[in-house]
């Protein structure tokens, strides 16, 4: 631990690195080799820990291997952040306005993007 908040880690790196160490890997990986592919130097038992709580919040999900478990992401990272998106929506009690300051905040660009994929999405 450090011994300054100005030294603490900003909240979700480690598991930012992990799953992308996963999303990388293509297949399922043990904490071993996840801890192999981040940049970060932490003990095989903290990534364990991670993959652990990553699969609590179902972010990712584990086999049994010959040796402990191997875990995959359950989603890519656009997925990801679609459900995070959801998770905003659902702690907010007024979806309608939440919906609204988010589409007012869209550029040009996409805005026209949204209302493309909600065409489609009604047909």
């Amino acid at each position: 631990m450090t011994d300054s908040a100005s030294e603490r880690r900003p909240a979700g790196e480690l598991e930012s690195s992990v799953l992308a160490a996963l999303w990388t890997a293509g297949a399922p990986q043990s904490a071993a080799q996840v801890r192999a592919a981040i940049p970060q130097p932490l003990a095989r038992t903290t990534v364990a820990t991670l993959l652990a709580r990553l699969q609590e919040k179902g972010v990712v999900d584990r086999n049994p291997g010959v040796r402990g478990f191997l875990y995959y992401p359950v989603e890519d990272v656009h997925g990801l952040t679609a459900r995070r998106m959801h998770r905003e929506l659902d702690r907010d009690g007024d979806r309608s306005v939440v919906l609204a300051r988010f589409v007012e905040g869209l550029g040009p660009d996409d805005e026209a993007e949204l209302r493309r994929l909600l065409e489609e999405g009604g047909r």
